[in-house]
């Protein structure tokens, strides 16, 4: 008997629940830390200042030839990406670059400073169109670009994306040669605009 009751004097009484948990049922229970870190707002997306939107490049850009490249060494064959783009403000400032690279970021870097580089500022009509008539050959390739009054854009190849950037209106242009050669295109059309004078007072 004598047993019993030390075994029941032993053992440790149930401790109720204070009176904090019971009023607060969201309170964090005894033995867990709160999570760290700020809550979750809608959307997944953390308590705190938002990211402030990216800067307008100075130029757009297009590109208008990527092609890969392969050279064989004494360990095997390397590759890389050669990029040909066309840069402009659409405000009459335009210029063509070529770059090589590991991969096509490195290369389109490359070509963008290049282009930077090899920009012209053309001297354009109140309209925005080219004063007067100019034909250029560059290799193979043959570019006749003409005024237009009313017309819009008529070109195609990387002509088009050559005028586009340079922000050319009313302007019609004519390949006169059968190359495909987007490079030497662009080229040829930015080796005519450089021909253009500075357009009279009377012209439109």
């Amino acid at each position: 008997m004598t047993e019993n009751t030390q075994e029941s004097n032993t053992t440790t009484p149930a401790v109720a629940p204070s009176a904090s948990a019971q009023t607060n049922p969201q309170a964090p229970r005894a033995g867990f830390a709160p999570r760290r870190g700020a809550p979750r707002g809608r959307g997944g997306e953390r308590g705190g200042p938002r990211r402030e939107p990216r800067a307008k490049p100075e130029y757009d850009q297009k590109i208008i030839d990527i092609r890969r490249v392969t050279r064989v060494a004494s360990g095997g064959r390397r590759f890389s990406f050669a990029v040909s783009l066309v840069a402009g403000d659409r405000k009459g400032k335009v210029g063509v670059g070529t770059g090589k690279g590991g991969d096509t970021a490195m290369a389109v870097d490359k070509a963008a400073r290049s282009a930077k580089k090899n920009m012209i500022t053309l001297s354009l009509t109140k309209s925005g169109s080219i004063p007067h008539e100019v034909q250029k050959k560059l290799g193979s390739s043959v570019v006749h670009l003409m005024p237009a009054p009313g017309k819009g854009v008529v070109a195609g190849s990387s002509v088009r994306d050559v005028i586009d950037l340079a922000g050319i209106k009313n302007i019609t242009a004519k390949l006169r040669s059968g190359t495909k050669n987007k490079l030497n295109n662009a080229r040829a059309a930015v080796e005519a605009l450089k021909m253009l004078k500075k357009p009279r007072s009377y012209s439109k």
